[in-house]
């Protein structure tokens, strides 16, 4: 499902415009993309949560060459999965 698509599946439930639905779509997003941005911890009881992993510094290998380059440490988005989503998912 792309972003449009949830956008049309939930204008036809919820009775809305297309623009108004991809308003609210557009505004949760940001939310989360500004939450996670700040560090916090984004969850959504029965779907799962959003959070920031540290990945440290480490000695990689550039496959093209096999030279060693050095991977800088990094914040990445990490999502675990709810019970819910988890349970029907594996129905």
């Amino acid at each position: 499902m792309t972003k449009a698509d949830l956008i049309d599946e939930v204008s036809k439930f919820a009775n809305l415009t297309k623009k108004e639905t991809e308003t609210i779509v557009n505004t949760i997003f940001d939310n989360i993309t500004e939450a996670l941005a700040k560090g916090d911890k984004v969850e959504l009881r029965g779907f799962g949560s959003f959070r920031i992993r540290h990945r440290n510094s480490r000695k990689g290998r550039n496959p093209k060459t096999g030279s060693s380059v050095d991977v800088p440490q990094k914040r990445v988005p990490f999502f675990k999965v709810g019970k819910r989503l988890r349970e029907l998912v594996n129905a």
